[in-house]
């Protein structure tokens, strides 16, 4: 939404309001006179735009993966991941709208806010289950990384009859003499 102000002298501002953290990039808009060109300088800053009134909470990421733990602090209205990234903090990640199962993460403490993820179901999230891609710190949140094939087995599963597809030399061998 833009802002229209009116000063004494004839001139009238444009304020831009800020962006929402999907939406940021590392520019940030200064207000700038009508009729005059967009003004946008890049600050090179190294974290998003959140008001100081905003909580931020620690999160604790257990990186199973990597046999690494990652603490960092990130603001309510931040994305986990992305803040992670803003700190030069490497997470698992793929789609970054909460389609997949990449960034899956199993809380051990804490809470987390989900609205968009798409990639787990409403019983995974019950269990326990978030992405971070999508998944904003309701309060300080540990969490551990899950190998993406589990997450999508325990989510899909239960829809193939005979269970995980194991390797079969024999098939492949078939398979490839066909081509």
């Amino acid at each position: 939404m833009d802002l229209i102000f009116s000063c004494s002298s004839g001139t009238s501002l444009l304020y831009r309001r800020p962006l929402l953290p999907r939406q940021l990039s590392s520019h940030i808009s200064t207000p700038l006179l009508l009729n005059a060109p967009l003004i946008t300088k890049s600050l090179g800053i190294t974290h998003s735009y959140s008001s100081s009134s905003v909580p931020t909470h620690k999160v604790t990421v257990h990186d199973r993966q990597r046999g690494l733990v990652h603490e960092f602090l990130v603001p309510e209205d931040q994305y986990i991941l992305h803040t992670a990234e803003s700190q030069n903090i490497s997470l698992p990640f793929a789609c970054r709208h909460g389609c997949c199962t990449s960034c899956a993460v199993r809380v051990r403490s804490g809470q987390i806010r989900q609205p968009e993820a798409l990639g787990i179901s409403a019983e995974l999230k019950s269990k326990g289950y978030a992405l971070l891609c999508v998944g904003f710190p309701s309060t300080d949140l540990e969490v551990e990384t899950q190998d993406e094939d589990e997450v999508y087995w325990l989510q899909f599963g239960r829809y193939f009859a005979r269970g995980p597809i194991e390797k079969d030399d024999y098939a492949l061998e078939l398979a490839m003499a066909d081509e």
